[in-house]
């Protein structure tokens, strides 16, 4: 019985995931971007997530609009619609996390999908979308519409770089082509950086 049911919340998941893929490409197709990292300033000051940015093509247009998307996630304002979370966000799978957080998160760094203060064009996406992470499960939580996702150095030599899930042996990922796979906690080091940069040419 146990296993069915993480077999039905995985499948939950998957589809979350091809959802987030889903508006990731709608909101490319209408601006000729992929959103960036953060919504920011006109200093450059992160203020609020891409999980913001795509709610309009989440089916949730009324919620974008409630947001002043000029002041920061935790802003009187925006932190009262943390409790507004779509449920498209949520892992059935996680246990007891802090309400109104998310696992859905992306890689920011240079090379990688998301990079700070722009949103990747589908032509820079040169290792071909089938071969490149768009969102991944993370081990850490964090509010939804706070600007706060995976930090990416190619150069480090960290294992997973914060990917992880509460579904056992691994976690679920979304390439940019839309596909999703679930990924072993034993990739090698070598196989998920590759995965990560979007134009590495390995």
């Amino acid at each position: 019985v146990q296993s069915a049911r993480e077999a039905a919340r995985r499948a939950q998941c998957v589809n979350n995931l091809k959802q987030i893929a889903l508006a990731m490409h709608n909101y490319e197709s209408s601006t000729g971007a992929f959103p960036s990292a953060a919504i920011t300033d006109k200093q450059g000051k992160a203020l609020l997530s891409w999980r913001v940015a795509i709610l309009p093509y989440i089916e949730s247009g009324g919620l974008y609009q409630k947001f002043k998307l000029d002041e920061p996630w935790d802003s009187p304002h925006n932190k009262a619609l943390l409790k507004e979370m779509p449920q498209t966000y949520l892992c059935p799978s996680l246990g007891a996390v802090e309400p109104f957080t998310t696992t859905y998160q992306g890689f920011v760094g240079k090379g990688a999908f998301f990079e700070s203060g722009k949103g990747t064009r589908l032509a820079e996406i040169t290792d071909g979308t089938s071969n490149t992470l768009m969102v991944v499960e993370a081990k850490q939580a964090v509010p939804w519409t706070k600007p706060d996702d995976l930090p990416f150095d190619k150069a480090a030599a960290r294992l997973l770089f914060g990917a992880g899930s509460s579904h056992p042996g691994g976690f679920n990922a979304v390439l940019a082509d839309g596909s999703v796979r679930l990924l072993k906690t034993t990739i090698s080091p070598e196989v998920i950086r590759a995965l990560i940069t979007r134009n590495g040419g390995e």
